[in-house]
């Protein structure tokens, strides 16, 4: 036993090459965290502070003179809570429908005697890498009645043809014998999908749901150009809203508007930066979980 412990010992020490690498590798690990991690920190560090009193400068590590107003403002300002409350609606009503198609989608095209499989496969791939362009593109969500509605949101994004061929091979995957033994007990293939397909593509349903998600939560391309209506604004475009009047000559304006309270446009669209993030940092922990692939190993014995 003793002659076991002194051969793990011996085992377990490091060289001098391994510490000056372990050193090395911490080092690169702790600048890069810091990198990443501390432009988040600053903003929210920011969002706590006096607005007129951050445009001084001069705040790295603290807020200088603490505050809530700019959280008070955000949510006593009609505007910033209307267009939290339509993005977080996108978002949910978007992710489910855009998951639900696209998996269905996806799931229908793996089966290989589908019937023009092929043409299927070829017509989403040129769609996925060929686009007409932003006036094609406003002529068709005009004839669809969908420009400057809440549907705009929603509709071109219930089908992602780029998750679709990623789909289809995830569910290429999954051995026919499932199906199969489902069948031969009489279920239909949509009682298939429900009850077998779903729960065991979490891992391909997850990621889709999250980067959907996220893609809908931060989208103010298609509120700039297909909405009109005031009440339809997302938060993401107010935010790119506010950048632009903080850069333009009536920045000076818009900022002596709120001097009064010691707010300004930009310490209010900290806070907004701040609220919008939250739902992402909280949702992701409960879907990582899910992206560990390798599910149906040993699932099924052939």
């Amino acid at each position: 036993m003793a002659n076991t412990a002194a051969v793990k010992k011996v085992k377990m020490k490091k060289s001098r090459q391994d510490w000056i690498l372990d050193i090395i590798i911490y080092t690169l690990s702790v600048i890069i965290l810091f990198a990443t991690v501390y432009p988040f920190y600053y903003v929210f560090m920011l969002s706590f502070n006096e607005g007129i009193d951050a445009s001084l400068g001069g705040i790295y590590w603290f807020p200088r003179k603490f505050t809530l107003t700019n959280y008070s403002k955000f949510f006593t300002d009609w505007k910033w809570v209307r267009g939290l409350g339509v993005s977080m609606a996108r978002t949910v009503l978007g992710t489910a429908l855009g998951v639900l198609f696209t998996t269905l989608v996806a799931y229908g095209i793996s089966f290989k005697d589908l019937i023009g499989r092929k043409a299927y496969m070829t017509f989403i791939i040129i769609c996925m890498y060929f686009s007409g362009g932003i006036i094609p593109y406003y002529t068709l969500l005009r004839e669809l009645h969908l420009i400057d509605t809440f549907w705009v949101y929603v509709v071109p994004g219930m089908l992602n043809l780029f998750y679709i061929t990623i789909g289809r091979t995830f569910f290429e995957g999954i051995p026919d014998s499932l199906r199969e033994s489902a069948k031969i007990d009489g279920a239909s293939e949509l009682r298939i999908f429900a009850r077998i397909i779903m729960p065991i593509s979490k891992p391909f349903m997850a990621t889709l749901a999250l980067f959907v998600g996220v893609g809908h939560w931060n989208n103010w391309y298609d509120s700039t150009f297909f909405v009109k209506t005031k009440t339809l604004r997302t938060l993401p475009y107010l935010m790119m809203e506010i950048i632009n009047q903080f850069q333009s000559t009536a920045s000076d304006t818009v900022a002596a508007a709120h001097r009064s309270s010691g707010t300004t446009s930009l310490s209010v669209q900290l806070a907004a930066m701040v609220i919008s993030v939250v739902p992402i940092i909280f949702i992701y922990p409960f879907l990582q979980k899910y992206f560990v692939t390798g599910m149906m190993v040993g699932a099924v014995k052939e």
